[in-house]
């Protein structure tokens, strides 16, 4: 241990705190160290350096702090020094293209760690290495970076959020030159040279210097531009406007949360739409998100009730929700009865994908170059509704599902727009849309503006919670039920999964649920599929996370998955109508005894350790 410094008794442990201490010059998060050590405080010191944050496909995530399982100065210099590493190897003209940096408003008092500080110290990693940076000199929402990497031509985007995390945590998120986020073997490449020189180079530390060279160039202005410019390409109104005269006619309000009022105003304006309402405590970034428990509007109504005060007040029937990095996007109506619809992931992922079809359709109508339908593609992920797999089979386009997150419906996307098909629409259940090729990737701005112009365009015939049950009606009910488990435990989960797989004896999966006969499985961490001849999967597996699907017999599917950023185990089940079939209820009472049955049968016997998603 440095001078001064006491042990801990613990060999291994003393040895990753004296190397910390000698590499870190952040005096905070080295005061904190010391501090531990000196109370005693082994099992904090443990949490912090027992095992370094794992680079994968979803970046890095975690708490802010010391220590290298923390999220700190030293460990995005750590982390940044080997991304540059890998990239001067992927690409020789590194030094010509560059990368793009943004970040959110995120900070930690106690460890002075902070967004964009963290922004900087990565832009001095590669400005110390002749590397171009383009770093965004404000805020900016996740979807700007992907974007920029694009339009730019750059080798790689990194975005310093954790998105609608609890306000503690941060998170570190790389785009390949491909605009979409990195996957295998991208991030084992990067996760390697992280672990192959952890000694900061001395001009990594030295922001100051860096934000004066030449190389740093703060791309907001030109971005903000071309971005807007951008999604007006998907802006019906603006093509044809003598069918839809009635659109700007209809005094509407929306309301939205943690989105950047600037950007706000130009998306709708992209769009010729008022500007919404905006939430007084909730408009501006705060880093310590004080109107709301989780800012997360996926939880739904407990996170939007300000949103629902100001819609009453100023008379709007429509709230729009955005998460702090405003890559999500939620959507509430307010119903006859005076309550608040808040619809699923899954709900406006089917008007969205609706809505976006109608737009290609009227173009295509118009005479304007379009595809062909059969050229048409719309994405989803695995654990999301089918609803667009139904509305493709109508239709005439194509409709694919990935495995879960974005990094695999923006890289399949690419491959599709790189062979000339025309991506329209991508979504997945966990309120994320790509309702623009522009950015391979969710974006919530984007997909503000088109809900928008879908609901402005919906006002003078139908409420928007009629046009789902028209969807609906016309594409077969899909109906879903998905929700989730807090677990801190890993032992727990590693006991849940495999006794699924190991359900009546070894290598067995169950063959029903309380009474709902099991007719295939699909386990894509071990690679096992019933469906196929060789009982090996099609999309690709992970044996580092946790995914099995679950067939009914009543055509019910399930999944049950781990999530890659928080403690949960998710799931997913969803049971689908023919066309035509107004039997609602049925179908609904069905769903709600399969999920019943699920629970009781595969979750029960870890119930002591598993806490339910909160009402």
């Amino acid at each position: 241990m440095d001078k001064g410094v006491e042990t801990t008794g613990d060999v291994g442990l003393d040895s990753a705190i004296k190397q910390w201490l000698e590499f870190d010059k952040n005096p905070k998060t080295a005061m904190l160290v010391r501090e531990m050590v000196k109370e005693g405080a082994v099992e904090q010191l443990r949490k912090c350096f027992a095992a370094r944050m794992e680079f994968g496909t979803a970046g890095l995530r975690a708490a802010m702090g010391p220590g290298v399982s923390r999220m700190n100065d030293l460990t995005i210099i750590q982390t940044t020094q080997g991304l540059c590493r890998y990239l001067e190897r992927c690409f020789a003209d590194l030094k010509e293209r560059g990368v793009v940096i943004g970040f959110d408003a995120r900070q930690h008092t106690a460890s002075g760690g902070s967004s964009e500080h963290f922004a900087a110290l990565a832009a001095a990693v590669f400005v110390g290495r002749g590397v171009p940076v383009h770093l965004f000199s404000v805020f900016t929402p996740t979807p700007y970076v992907p974007f920029t990497v694009s339009h730019l031509g750059l080798c790689a985007g990194i975005m310093v959020t954790a998105s609608h995390n609890p306000k503690q945590d941060n998170g570190y998120k790389v785009y390949w030159e491909n605009g979409a986020q990195i996957i295998p073997p991208h991030d084992r490449g990067i996760s390697e040279a992280i672990e192959e020189d952890l000694l900061p180079w001395p001009e990594s530390w030295d922001t100051d210097s860096a934000s004066q060279s030449p190389l740093l160039k703060d791309p907001y202005q030109d971005i903000h531009r071309e971005y807007m410019q951008s999604i007006q390409q998907h802006c019906l109104h603006r093509r044809c406007k003598h069918t839809h005269s009635h659109m700007h006619s209809t005094c509407m309000s929306l309301s939205l949360f943690f989105f950047l009022p600037p950007l706000r105003e130009a998306a709708f304006k992209a769009f010729d739409l008022r500007p919404p309402c905006a939430v007084e405590e909730q408009k501006d970034p705060d880093p310590d998100f004080p109107t709301v428990e989780y800012p997360n509007p996926e939880e739904g109504a407990g996170v939007l009730n300000l949103s629902f005060a100001l819609a009453d007040k100023e008379g709007a029937s429509v709230v729009l929700a955005n998460d702090p990095d405003a890559d999500r996007l939620a959507m509430a109506e307010k119903q006859p009865s005076g309550e608040w619809k808040v619809f699923s992931g899954n709900e406006l992922g089917a008007l969205l994908g609706w809505w976006l079809f109608q737009c290609w359709k009227q173009r295509h109508l118009q005479g304007e170059p379009s595809a062909s339908v059969k050229d048409v593609y719309m994405l989803a992920s695995t654990v999301s509704s089918k609803i667009l797999r139904a509305i493709a089979l109508k239709e005439g386009f194509h409709f694919e599902e990935t495995l879960t997150g974005f990094k695999w419906m923006g890289n399949r996307a690419k491959q599709l727009l790189d062979q000339g098909k025309t991506v329209l629409f991508a979504f997945e259940e966990a309120i994320g849309y790509m309702c623009s090729p522009a950015v391979l990737d969710k974006d919530g701005v984007s997909a503000a503006a088109i809900a928008g112009e879908m609901v402005s365009y919906l006002s003078s015939s139908n409420s928007v919670s009629q046009q789902l049950s028209a969807i609906y009606d016309q594409y077969g009910y899909h109906i879903t039920k998905n929700s989730y488990f807090i677990c801190h435990e890993q032992e727990t989960i590693r006991r849940l999964f495999e006794r699924l797989r190991n359900y009546s004896g070894e290598n067995s999966y169950p063959t029903e649920c309380q009474g709902f006969p099991i007719t295939g499985v699909r386990d894509l961490t071990t690679g096992y599929d019933s469906s196929q001849t060789d009982h090996k999967a099609i999309l690709p597996t992970s044996k580092s996370s946790q995914m099995i699907t679950f067939t009914f017999a009543n055509g019910g599917v399930a999944t049950l998955r781990t999530s890659g950023t928080e403690p949960k185990i998710k799931y997913y089940t969803e049971l689908c109508a023919a066309p035509g079939d107004s039997d609602v209820n049925q179908l609904k009472a069905e769903l709600n005894k399969l999920v019943d049955a699920i629970v009781e049968d595969f979750f029960q016997p870890q119930k002591n350790n598993l806490t339910p998603q909160p009402e």
